[in-house]
């Protein structure tokens, strides 16, 4: 699987634009915001995307979502139904941010643990992660060893859990019974800032550092 990363917003969140090399069908996932940039990138790209895929219903993370969807004629995709509540308060949070407003959202089909979802040739994986949000799902490319894991971990850090129904305790149960039994050798693009691999953040990231499970 090939990917762009395309920052959007203030808040600098990777937009990642993935494709299969021999079909060049694509999937954006979690377009937040600056629609007119993510298109530029799109057509400069030349593939064909076929569906967006959302990790978690925050505003940062599906802010275009909408515009892009109706631009490509494309069903969006995700996150599991536990995030409703915060595609139904998009308005709220743009209000919180004091951004345009951003209408209620509705995805056309939601994910659970164990779905599949299809780029061209490529099947990524969805394992549903709470902790950041009740309902964030991450993807994964066992083939080329990728991991799509929006605001679950960052390099050297995890995602917030202090957001209505965010829980600390579950993040990091997600991190380490989910995505470090992956390998070490999975590289993640996180849903903001740097890229960074399983095992490095194994090894490193303070936040995971006590009671690592025994494999």
């Amino acid at each position: 699987m090939k990917y762009h990363i395309i920052p959007v917003t203030a808040f600098a969140q990777n937009c990642s634009l993935i494709w299969c090399p021999v079909t060049m069908e694509a999937a954006l996932v979690d377009p937040g915001g600056d629609a007119p940039r993510i298109k530029q990138n799109i057509e400069q790209t030349g593939v064909q995307v076929k569906k967006i895929l959302l990790t978690h219903g925050h505003l940062d993370h599906v802010g275009a979502a909408a515009e892009l969807s109706d631009w490509l004629s494309v069903p969006i995709i995700g996150p599991q139904k536990e995030d409703e509540f915060w595609l139904q308060g998009l308005p709220q949070q743009s209000q919180m941010f004091g951004l345009e407003e951003c209408l209620p959202l509705t995805p056309d089909q939601w994910l659970e643990e164990g779905d599949q979802v299809t780029v061209g040739e490529t099947t990524l994986n969805v394992l549903h992660c709470p902790g950041h949000t009740p309902g964030h799902v991450v993807f994964f490319d066992p083939l080329s060893r990728l991991l799509i894991s929006g605001d679950v971990i960052f390099k050297g850090g995890v995602g917030r859990s202090d957001f209505p129904r965010g829980d600390h305790a579950a993040l990091i149960d997600s991190i380490k019974r989910k995505l470090l039994p992956l390998g070490d050798d999975i590289t993640f693009i996180p849903g903001h800032g740097p890229l960074s691999t399983l095992g490095d953040e194994r090894r490193h990231n303070p936040f995971l550092q006590d009671e690592l499970p025994v494999w």
